[in-house]
């Protein structure tokens, strides 16, 4: 095996991917929607902040998380994907607001058993660590999602490396006491998602750079 194929592209991983949809069924709570795009959200320091102590959850809330969520709902359809058990999932989802919210609707829940273990090997020196790969959702609901209709924001850009192309790497919200009332993430990553929105092939994007791409989008708003 060629040490310089990319990751997604070992057929080791392309036959762990086909186990893992197959095994792993994802159950919808609420029907895909067709014609949306799909966005799928980590928890952890995306979210939420799990590490800061406080008395309720809705403390270490990401700020402007359901204002977030209700504008994308209008283009998007929402999957929370976390790597953490299911019953995690579920609490904090709960305890958040966000499951039953009247101004949206989650698609689905996810945890860490539909991730694969894959390996890189940098400089000689292997790591082995967990993903994300979209592949188990496009294979179960093909008539709906597929790389091109699909994004993924996620604090690890390890969690993308089966589907680089797909993945948004988003400033982690730690410390959530201190940075609640400076952190913006949201507010900026919502103006991001409705103006790709309409985008035939979201892949094509780079989303690496989502916030030069807000800028000059704001900036043709004003020439116009």
């Amino acid at each position: 095996m060629n040490e310089d194929t990319p990751i997604k592209d070992k057929d080791v991983y392309k036959q762990k991917l086909k186990r893992r949809a197959s095994q792993y069924k994802i159950k919808l709570l609420n029907p895909c929607r067709k014609g949306k795009k799909l966005l799928v959200l980590d928890i952890d320091y995306t979210l939420f902040d799990h590490k800061s102590p406080a008395e309720n959850p809705k403390e270490l809330m990401r700020p402007y998380l359901h204002q977030f969520l209700a504008a994308s709902y209008s283009k998007y359809d929402i999957i929370i994907w976390s790597a953490t058990s299911m019953k995690w999932v579920e609490l904090k989802m709960e305890q958040l607001g966000v499951l039953g919210n009247p101004d949206y609707k989650i698609t689905a829940l996810m945890d860490h058993l539909a991730m694969i273990t894959v390996q890189s090997e940098n400089q000689s020196r292997k790591k082995t660590f967990d993903c994300k790969p979209l592949g188990v959702i496009w294979a179960q609901f093909p008539e709906y999602y597929n790389e091109k209709n699909t994004i993924m924001f996620d604090d690890l850009r390890r969690n993308f490396v089966m589907n680089p192309q797909n993945g948004l790497v988003i400033k982690p919200f730690r410390k959530a006491h201190s940075n609640r009332d400076n952190d913006h993430e949201l507010v900026k990553l919502t103006h991001y998602l409705l103006s790709i929105g309409d985008f035939e092939d979201l892949s094509r994007l780079d989303h690496g750079k989502w916030e030069s791409f807000i800028d000059d989008s704001a900036k043709r708003r004003k020439r116009s």
